[in-house]
């Protein structure tokens, strides 16, 4: 079965959150079957830091990215997400 990988930038709503708990959250937050690989750390502005998700998701169900997003978006304190890219790994 063909994997994708999706790098998705997230955005927190506070700069003072613990980030170490925020990962923790994104990846209890995703579907069975999604697994991130790792997340970096991209400073922003004013202190505010943005993870950016390697998150593995399988390719061959329907809507899988939607599904990815929605999980991350739902978790508290998430301001806003965007994808960077999507490929096969």
């Amino acid at each position: 079965m063909a994997k994708v990988l999706a790098s998705i930038k997230i955005f927190p709503n506070d700069a003072n959150i613990d980030l170490n708990a925020l990962k923790s959250r994104i990846q209890a937050a995703l579907p069975s079957g999604f697994v991130v690989q790792r997340f970096d750390e991209e400073p922003v502005a004013f202190g505010l830091i943005a993870l950016i998700a390697h998150v593995v998701l399988p390719e061959d169900a329907a809507g899988t990215m939607d599904k990815a997003e929605d999980a991350i978006k739902g978790v508290d304190q998430v301001s806003q997400i965007e994808v960077l890219r999507i490929g096969r790994v």
